[in-house]
């Protein structure tokens, strides 16, 4: 077989979920340009206007379903709506998440101590347990699919502390771990569960911290690499976990994160400047 070949995803019936902007709009491309059709999620139906035009433009079938995973039931039905437009699933790429929110908007960043529980509710809500009924209801449609691939889009916050965001850092966390619980569980079905994990990645949902001199910065000063990623850096990780290129690798938690994951990395040879946070 011609090495190229093996990221080659003719005909596959692919789901993203938070598909409307940043890593699942350029996920859903690229599985598009590897021959999946794919169903696309967002909170809204205008906001997947993009996307549904992107993945048709590639001469495949691009089926938009809107619905809020932080309320009860969502998950599920939109495993279900986008079983039944596509005939099966195939690859799930659970994309969809959320950070801690102000009350006006914004992305809350505070130490876990002046934040409160109904914060953490909300994160969890979406992060967590809308991820575990997504999987629930996703496993009778994987384990019919002969080459099922189920990616959860995790985070380098997963794999290291990330003060002011705890909440975030735990789910992200936590969904690696479901990864490896579930690949062992479902690895006789034949279908193979990891975690991707993005580092600092340019989207509107990190515009908050790359937007801001002083926390873009210490952020990146983090980072072996210096820099933000693209959220195309993330698409080729996203396409070798759901082909054939990866059909021995289940269980793992995939760091695309410029290094920044590496022990002690930030540590050595990088000067830093101090942490924009406050220390109360």
């Amino acid at each position: 077989m011609n090495a190229m070949n093996l990221f080659r995803l003719n005909g596959a019936r692919a789901l993203v979920t938070g598909a409307s902007r940043g890593i699942g709009k350029a996920v859903a491309q690229g599985l598009a340009d590897a021959g999946c059709d794919v169903a696309l999620t967002a909170r809204t139906m205008p906001a997947l206007d993009v996307t549904v035009r992107a993945v048709q433009e590639r001469g495949r079938k691009a089926v938009a379903i809107d619905g809020n995973l932080a309320e009860p039931g969502v998950a599920e039905g939109l495993i279900d709506r986008a079983a039944s437009a596509l005939g099966g699933l195939d690859v799930i790429v659970h994309n969809a998440g959320t950070l801690p929110m102000a009350q006006d908007g914004t992305t809350l960043m505070a130490p876990l101590q002046h934040t409160d529980q109904q914060d953490w509710e909300t994160v969890v809500t979406v992060n967590l347990n809308a991820t575990a009924a997504l999987c629930r209801a996703a496993h009778p449609h994987l384990a019919k699919s002969g080459r099922a691939s189920l990616i959860l889009m995790a985070s380098v916050a997963g794999l290291m502390g990330t003060p002011t965001l705890e909440a975030y850092a735990a789910t992200k966390a936590a969904q690696i771990s479901l990864a490896r619980s579930l690949a062992v569980g479902w690895a006789r079905q034949g279908i193979r569960v990891n975690a991707l994990c993005p580092g600092w990645t340019l989207t509107d949902m990190t515009a908050f911290a790359s937007e801001s001199g002083p926390v873009s910065d210490w952020l990146t000063s983090h980072v072996p690499l210096g820099r933000w990623a693209t959220a195309e850096e993330i698409v080729g990780a996203a396409l070798f976990l759901a082909s054939p290129a990866s059909s021995y690798v289940t269980g793992h938690s995939l760091a695309v994160d410029g290094g920044l994951a590496v022990p002690d990395s930030g540590l050595a040879g990088h000067p830093k400047p101090p942490p924009p946070f406050s220390a109360a």
